[in-house]
């Protein structure tokens, strides 16, 4: 099917080229929404991450807890909150088993830390849940940050 067809009662100054300029200029705008959209929506979870961790660190006594805003630093922070050295950040540099190392022990830190602040340390291992367990453990890091457990 062509233009001429598509387009019964259209004027007769919109041609094919106009018409398919406009097709792909109302598409890039969506695109462009989209990923506009999506850089909001990261750096609102960036700040929410940020804020609970910096929280829990002035909750735990930790010296300097405004290094939950800065990248990489804030993964050393929870390493090092949660009782391990701080330097095992560097298995970073190491694809794939250092990542999956530095992984392993986010996870084990953050169940120090839940233990810590009086939540089962089990609740850390939502951060492996598939699909879901980005949301979880944005729920979980809240509840941390913000809501005080009383000690059984």
């Amino acid at each position: 099917m062509d233009f001429e067809q598509m387009c019964v009662g259209c004027p007769d100054f919109v041609t094919n080229e106009m018409a398919g300029a406009f097709a792909g200029g109302a598409f890039g705008v969506l695109v462009a929404l989209g990923i506009l959209v999506l850089i909001l929506v990261l750096a609102a979870v960036y700040v929410y991450f940020a804020l609970a961790w910096q929280t829990t660190a002035k909750k735990l006594k930790y010296k300097r807890p405004w290094l939950a805003w800065i990248p990489f630093a804030n993964l050393a922070m929870i390493l090092s909150i949660g009782g391990f050295h701080w330097a095992w950040i560097f298995l970073l540099v190491i694809p794939f088993l250092g990542w999956l190392a530095v992984y392993v022990l986010l996870i084990i830190a953050t169940w120090k830390i839940l233990e810590k602040r009086n939540y089962p340390g089990w609740l850390s291992l939502s951060m492996i849940v598939p699909k879901i367990g980005g949301i979880l453990y944005l729920i979980l890091i809240g509840f941390t940050a913000w809501a005080d457990r009383k000690k059984r």
